[in-house]
C-alpha cells in the first residue's frame, strides 16, 4: 500500500513545482541563502498541497480512469490504494503542508488554499467546460510562479514573466488536449470535454498561443527593469524559440503530449535546450 501510495501522490509531477524559483532566480536572490531555503522549503510544501490535490483528483475521477487504457492502473483505479486509505492521506498531506506555509508566509499559505479550491472546482466542474478547461490549466503553473515571489523579499520582479508564464502554460494546456482527443479513440467517457474541441481548432489555439508566447518572453528580454542595459538577454530568445517549437513537433509529428511534464523528464532534446537556456540565464543575470 506504500508504493501504491507513493505512486499516487505522483513525485514526478513535482517537477513542474520548479517555477517557485522563478523568483528567487530572476530576481537574482541565488546568493541570498535565506532566499534559497525559504524558497525549496515553499516548493517541497506546494509539492505536498499539490500530491494532496492528485489524490483528490484520481478520487473523483476513479470511475472514468477504469475505462481508460493507461489510468486503469493507476493505483486507485486498481484497487491497489483504498478508497479510504487515499482520503486519509490526501487530508494527511494538507495538515502537515497548510500549517507550515503559514509559518513560511502568510500570502504562501493563502496561495496554496486558493490552488488546492481552484483543482478541485476543476476536478468537479470546471475541467467540462471547453476552454476553461485549458484557461484554469494554465492557471496553475501561474499560481506557482506567484507563489515564489510570496515567499522572498522581491524587489524587481519583471510583470511580463507572468505573462510569458501564463501563454507557455496555456501552450502546454492546450497541447495536452489535442493528445488526449488524438488517442481518445471515440470513448467519451475518457475526457467529456474532448467532445467539445476538434484537431483543426486546437492547432490553430495552439499556433495563437505559441505566437504569443515567443512575443511575450522577447518583449521581457528587453523590457525588465533588472536586465543588463545591453540587451544581452535576448540571446536566450532562440532557446525559447526552439523549446516551443520542439514542444509542437512533439505534439503534432510524433503524437505525444498527453503528459506534458513527461517531455522534461523523457525528451532529451528537450533537455538539453532547457539546460542550455537555464545556462545562459544564470550566466547573464549573475556575471553581466
Amino acid at each position: 500500500m506504500l508504493k501504491a501510495f507513493i505512486l499516487a501522490i505522483r513525485p514526478k509531477q513535482w517537477v513542474k513545482n520548479i517555477l517557485i524559483f522563478a523568483a528567487l532566480i530572476f530576481d537574482r536572490k541565488i546568493g541570498d541563502l535565506d532566499a534559497v531555503l525559504s524558497t525549496v522549503a515553499g516548493a517541497v510544501l506546494f509539492s505536498l498541497v499539490s500530491s494532496a490535490v492528485y489524490l483528490i483528483n484520481d478520487l473523483s475521477d476513479v470511475e472514468a480512469d477504469r475505462l481508460h487504457e493507461k489510468k486503469k492502473h493507476r493505483p486507485i483505479a486498481s484497487g491497489a490504494l483504498p478508497v479510504p486509505a487515499a482520503w486519509a492521506g490526501a487530508v494527511l498531506l494538507l495538515l502537515i503542508a497548510l500549517p507550515l506555509g503559514f509559518l513560511l508566509s502568510p500570502w504562501f499559505c493563502a496561495l496554496c488554499v486558493g490552488y488546492f479550491v481552484l483543482n478541485v472546482s476543476y476536478s468537479m466542474w470546471l475541467k467540462h467546460i471547453a476552454l476553461l478547461d485549458v484557461l484554469f490549466l494554465a492557471s496553475f503553473y501561474v499560481i506557482r510562479v506567484v507563489a515564489g515571489v510570496t515567499i522572498i523579499e522581491v524587489e524587481r520582479f519583471s510583470p511580463w514573466l507572468y505573462i510569458a508564464t501564463t501563454f507557455l502554460a496555456l501552450l502546454m494546456g492546450i497541447g495536452k488536449r489535442r493528445a488526449e482527443l488524438l488517442k481518445n479513440s471515440g470513448n467519451g467517457d475518457t475526457r467529456k470535454v474532448l467532445a467539445s474541441y476538434t484537431l483543426a481548432y486546437l492547432d490553430n489555439l495552439l499556433l495563437i498561443v505559441l505566437t504569443i508566447t515567443i512575443v511575450t518572453y522577447s518583449l521581457y528580454t528587453f523590457s525588465a527593469p533588472n536586465l543588463p542595459e545591453n540587451h544581452v538577454t535576448m540571446l536566450t530568445i532562440p532557446f525559447v524559440i526552439y523549446g516551443v517549437f520542439r514542444y509542437l513537433y512533439l505534439l503534432q509529428v510524433e503524437g505525444t503530449g498527453e503528459a506534458p511534464e513527461e517531455i522534461v523528464l523523457t525528451d532529451r532534446p528537450f533537455q538539453i535546450n532547457l539546460v542550455l537556456w537555464g545556462l545562459a540565464i544564470l550566466l547573464i543575470f549573475y556575471f553581466f
